[in-house]
C-alpha cells in the first residue's frame, strides 16, 4: 500500500467489502434447481467457478493510461454461468475463480501488490453481482429454453459487466494519477467492443448447445481459438497503428528551436506515447548546469535545476536512455512504467528510437542558441566601440540621421566633437593602456553629462561626438548657438576634473567643435564635417571650444560648383565612366557577378572616385537623374554580355534616399525592357541604413523590386546597427562582408568571429555571401575555408573599364574548373 493514495485504498475497500456481502447473500439465498437436475449443485458451482477462472486466463493486453488493460472472456462466461448456474451463486463463484486465476498469473508474470489482486476480483465480483441482478429482473435465465427474452436478458446481463468493470478500472487509474475518468474509460471499451460482441454471441451459442445436446461442445475449442488469435491480431494491428501515429505527432512536435519547447514536448509526448506514468528529461547545459523536465499523469510539467546527471541503467519498472549526439550528450530521458505494466520489448524500441530524435532536437536547439548569443554578440559588436562600449562611427551615422528625420525640418540641433589634446603624449608616455584607460574615462564622464535623446559615440582614435537633439527652440536665432556653446563649455570643464590614469594624476583637456543647424539642413556627416572644421579651430585659436564658421569652410562652396558640374557631366557620355570589378566563385574560380564603380573623369579636376562626389549627389535633387544614369550605363554593358553569351548579373549601389522615390521600380522596369536584359541579371546592392526608416514607402518600393525579379544585396553587411532586424524585414538574395572585418580577419578575432557569424547566417538563410577587399591569398583561404561562396577585391581584379572585362569575364567562364585557382591583378599582393 506504500505509495498508493488514499481514495484508491478506499476505493478497493468498499468494492472488496460489495464483493464479498454479494458473495455470502448470493449463497444463503435458496437456489430452485430441478429435483431431477443430473448435476448435483456442487459440480455446477465448479463448473461456474472453472469457468470464470479459464474466462480470466484467456486474456489479451493491451497498455493505456499508464497502465494495462486487460480483455478477457468474462462476458462469454458470465453469459454461460447465467444459464447453468442459480444467480446467487455467480458473486461467489466469480470471486473464487477470479482470484484463484490473477493470483496464479501475478506469482508467474505480472508480480501485482495484494491491494492490485484484491481490486480485480472484488471488481469483478461486484460486476458478477449486479449483472445477476439485472438478467434475473429481465427474466429467469436458469436452465431456460432458448428464446429472444433469454438472449435480451443475458446480453442485458452482460452489457452490465461490460460497463461496471471498465468504470472500476478507469476509475482507479483517474484516482491514483488524478487524471479526468474519460479518457482510460474510453480506452478501455474501445478496446473491448470488437471482443465484447465475439464473447456475447459465443455465450448466447454456448446456452444452445448446451439445451440441445452438451455433446456440441467438443466442436468448440478449434472456432474459440481461432477467435482468440483474430482478436490478438486485431488489437495488436489497432495498437500498432495508434503507437505510429502517437509517435509521429510527438517526435513532430519536438521541432522546436529553444530547450523548453522541446524538452516540454519530450516529456509530454513520451507520457502520452508509452502510456507511462511519469517523464523526466534531463538537459546537460553547456556551462555545465543540469535542468530537469518532469511530467506526470497530471499533466502538469515542472522543471528544476538538478546535479549533474549520473549514469543510472534502465530498472524493471523504468527505462533510462542517454541522449547524446556523437560524442556530445545533451542529457537523459527517464521513462517509468506503471508496477502492473513493466515494460516490454517492444517499449524499449520505441524509447530507444524516441532518445534519439529527442537528442538530436536537444543539440538543434542548443545550437540556435549559441547561434542566437553569437548573432546578438555580433550585432552589439558591429555597432558599438570595443573599448569604450559607446556607439561606434557607423552606428552613430545611422542613428544620427534617423535622428534628424524623426525632427521637424526647422527644428535646431547641435553636434558637438571632442578631441583629446595631449593624447598621443599619453600614448607614448605612459603605453597605450594607459591611453586605453584615458579613453575610458572619458567616456564614461561623457556618457554621465548625456540627456535623454542624445547620441554619444566614439569616432575613432581620441575622439568622441554628441549630438544635442533636444535643442531649446527660441525667437532669437542665436539663442541655440548660445545654449550649445553653454553646454560644450560644461562638458570641457567636467572632462578637465583631475584624475588619476596610471598612477599618474592629470587633466583632461579637449577641443570642443561645436555646429548648430536645422535637422533638415544636412545630415550627420556634413555635420560632423562642420564640427572638425570648428574642431581645428578651437585647436588653432589656442581655447577650448569654437562654433562652425561657414566662411571659413572652403568645401561649402566647392560642393554647390561640383554639384553644377555634375549637371554638366550627366548630359555628355564621356565623363562618368563605369569601373567594374568581378566577383569569383572561390571554389571554381567562375565568375558570380560584376559591380558596377561610377568614376568621373572632371575635365579639370581630373579622375575622382566615388568618396569626392557621392555624398554631394545624394544630398542634392539631381540624386534621380544620377541613378538613371549608372543604372543605363551598367545594363548597356550587360546587355552586350549577354550578345557574347555571358550570363552574368551585374551589381549597382542604390542610395537609401532612391528608395523614396515610388516612379523607381517603374523606371528600372522600362531601362530593362529598353536594354531586353532579364530582371535576374540586376542586382541593386543597398546598405543596412535602409532598415533605420520606417516609411512604408521603401518596403513598397522594394517589395515591387522583388516581385519584378530583380535581385537584392546588402552592401557592407555587419556594420549597420541592426543588420538581423534588417533580414528579417527585406527578402534579400545576397549578403556582402564589409571590406574592414575582411581586413582585419587575421588580426582580430572579433573581425574573424563576424565574418564566420554572417557567412554561417547566410547559409541558414539561404543566401549568397560575397567578401569584399580580398587583397591576400591568406585571405582568400580562410573565406573559403569559412564557407564563403564568392569573393572580390584586388587579389583577383582591380576594377576594369567596360571593353575589357568582357574579356576577362569569357576567360573565366571557359577556364573555370573545380578546383580554386590563383586569380592575381597585377601588382596584387
Amino acid at each position: 500500500m506504500r505509495g498508493t493514495p488514499v481514495s484508491v485504498v478506499l476505493l478497493t475497500a468498499a468494492v472488496a467489502v460489495t464483493a464479498l456481502l454479494a458473495a455470502v447473500l448470493g449463497l444463503a439465498v435458496p437456489a430452485h434447481l430441478p429435483v431431477d437436475d443430473p448435476l448435483p449443485g456442487p459440480a455446477r458451482f465448479g463448473l461456474a467457478t472453472v469457468a470464470f477462472a479459464v474466462a480470466q486466463l484467456a486474456r489479451l493486453r493491451f497498455r493505456a493510461a499508464s497502465g494495462m488493460v486487460s480483455i478477457t472472456w468474462g462476458e462469454a462466461a458470465l453469459l454461460v454461468c447465467l444459464w447453468l448456474v442459480p444467480a446467487g451463486w455467480l458473486p461467489a463463484a466469480a470471486l473464487l475463480g477470479a482470484g484463484a486465476a490473477w493470483t496464479g498469473m501475478s506469482l508467474v508474470a505480472d508480480r501485482r501488490p495484494v491491494l492490485e489482486l484484491v481490486r480485480i476480483a472484488a471488481s469483478l465480483t461486484a460486476a458478477t453481482a449486479l449483472s445477476a441482478a439485472v438478467a434475473s429482473a429481465l427474466g429467469r435465465p436458469l436452465l431456460a429454453a432458448p428464446t429472444p427474452e433469454l438472449a435480451l436478458a443475458l446480453s442485458a446481463g452482460a452489457v452490465t459487466y461490460l460497463l461496471t468493470t471498465a468504470w472500476l478500472g478507469a476509475a482507479t487509474l483517474a484516482l491514483r494519477h488524478g487524471i479526468p475518468i474519460g479518457p482510460p474509460l474510453l480506452a478501455a471499451l474501445r478496446g473491448k467492443l470488437l471482443m465484447f460482441v465475439g464473447n456475447v454471441a459465443v455465450g448466447l451459442v454456448v446456452v444452445a448447445m448446451l439445451e440441445l445436446d452438451p455433446r456440441w461442445l467438443l466442436l468448440l475449442p478449434p472456432p474459440l481459438w481461432l477467435l482468440q488469435q483474430t482478436y490478438r491480431h486485431r488489437l495488436r494491428a489497432d495498437q500498432e497503428r495508434r503507437t505510429w501515429r502517437a509517435f509521429a505527432e510527438a517526435t513532430a512536435a519536438l521541432n522546436q528551436l529553444d530547450e523548453r519547447g522541446v524538452a516540454t514536448a519530450a516529456v509530454t509526448g513520451a507520457l502520452t506515447l508509452f502510456g507511462a506514468e511519469l517523464v523526466e528529461v534531463d538537459v546537460a547545459r553547456g556551462d555545465g548546469r543540469w535542468r530537469r523536465y518532469r511530467a506526470d499523469l497530471g499533466g502538469q510539467v515542472r522543471d528544476r535545476e538538478v546535479e549533474p546527471s549520473a549514469d543510472a541503467g534502465s530498472g524493471e519498472h523504468e527505462l533510462v536512455r542517454r541522449l547524446a549526439v556523437g560524442p556530445a550528450e545533451v542529457g537523459r530521458l527517464r521513462v517509468r512504467f506503471a508496477r502492473s505494466a513493466p515494460p516490454t520489448a517492444r517499449e524499449h524500441d520505441g524509447v530507444a528510437a524516441f532518445s534519439d530524435a529527442l537528442a538530436a532536437a536537444l543539440h538543434d536547439a542548443a545550437t540556435h542558441r549559441e547561434l542566437r548569443l553569437v548573432a546578438a554578440r555580433s550585432s552589439y559588436d558591429a555597432v558599438h566601440d570595443q573599448l569604450t562600449g559607446l556607439l561606434n562611427r557607423a552606428a552613430l551615422l545611422a542613428r544620427g540621421d534617423e535622428a534628424l528625420r524623426q525632427r521637424a525640418h526647422d527644428h535646431p540641433v547641435a553636434l558637438l566633437l571632442l578631441d583629446v589634446n595631449q593624447f598621443k603624449e599619453v600614448n607614448d608616455t605612459l603605453g597605450h593602456s594607459a591611453g586605453d584607460q584615458l579613453l575610458r574615462l572619458t567616456a564614461n564622464r561623457l556618457a554621465a553629462l548625456t540627456r535623454p535623446g542624445d547620441l554619444l559615440g566614439r569616432l575613432g582614435g581620441d575622439e568622441f561626438a554628441l549630438l544635442l537633439t533636444s535643442v531649446p527652440v527660441v525667437d532669437d536665432r542665436s539663442g541655440p548657438l548660445a545654449y550649445a556653446m553653454r553646454q560644450a563649455r560644461e562638458v570641457a570643464e567636467r572632462l578637465a576634473a583631475p584624475t588619476e590614469v596610471a598612477g599618474v594624476r592629470m587633466s583632461v583637456e579637449v577641443a570642443v567643435g561645436v555646429v548648430v543647424a536645422d535637422a533638415g539642413v544636412a545630415d550627420l556627416t556634413e555635420l560632423l564635417r562642420r564640427a572638425d572644421i570648428a574642431m581645428y579651430q578651437a585647436k588653432e585659436g589656442g581655447g577650448n571650444v569654437a562654433a562652425y564658421d561657414s566662411s571659413r569652410d572652403a568645401a561649402s562652396t566647392d560642393h554647390l560648383a561640383l554639384l553644377a558640374e555634375l549637371r554638366e557631366a550627366l548630359a555628355t557620355d564621356d565623363q562618368l565612366v563605369l569601373a567594374l570589378q568581378p566577383a569569383v566563385d572561390l571554389a571554381t574560380g567562375a565568375p558570380t557577378g560584376v559591380e558596377a564603380l561610377i568614376r568621373w573623369r572632371h575635365p579639370r579636376r581630373g579622375w575622382l572616385g566615388p568618396a569626392d562626389f557621392i555624398r554631394p549627389v545624394e544630398n542634392s535633387e539631381q540624386l534621380g537623374s544620377f541613378t538613371r544614369y549608372v543604372l543605363d550605363k551598367a545594363l548597356a554593358v550587360a546587355a552586350g554580355w549577354a550578345r557574347e553569351g555571358l550570363d552574368v548579373p551585374i551589381s549597382v549601389n542604390l542610395s537609401a534616399r532612391s528608395l523614396l522615390d515610388p516612379r523607381l521600380p517603374t523606371e528600372i522596369e522600362e531601362a530593362l525592357r529598353r536594354h531586353q536584359v532579364p530582371p535576374h541579371r540586376l542586382v541593386l546592392e543597398i546598405t543596412e541604413t535602409v532598415v533605420m526608416s520606417e516609411l512604408e514607402i521603401i518596403d513598397e518600393v522594394l517589395a515591387t523590386l522583388r516581385a519584378m525579379g530583380v535581385q537584392l544585396a546588402v552592401d557592407d553587411f555587419g556594420t549597420g546597427f541592426s543588420s538581423l532586424t534588417f533580414l528579417t524585414r527585406i527578402p534579400v538574395d545576397e549578403l556582402k562582408v564589409d571590406r574592414s572585418f575582411v581586413i582585419r580577419m587575421a588580426d582580430s578575432p572579433e573581425a574573424a568571429a563576424i565574418v564566420r557569424t554572417t557567412v554561417g547566417l547566410a547559409h541558414e538563410l539561404g543566401l549568397r555571401v560575397v567578401a569584399e577587399g580580398v587583397e591576400t591569398a591568406e585571405q582568400r583561404t580562410a573565406l573559403a575555408e569559412l564557407g564563403c561562396t564568392a569573393a572580390q577585391g584586388y587579389h583577383f581584379f582591380k576594377p576594369m573599364p567596360a571593353d575589357k572585362i568582357g574579356a576577362v569575364l569569357g576567360s573565366l567562364r571557359d577556364t573555370a574548373r573545380g578546383n580554386v585557382f590563383p586569380l592575381r591583378a597585377d601588382g596584387a599582393s
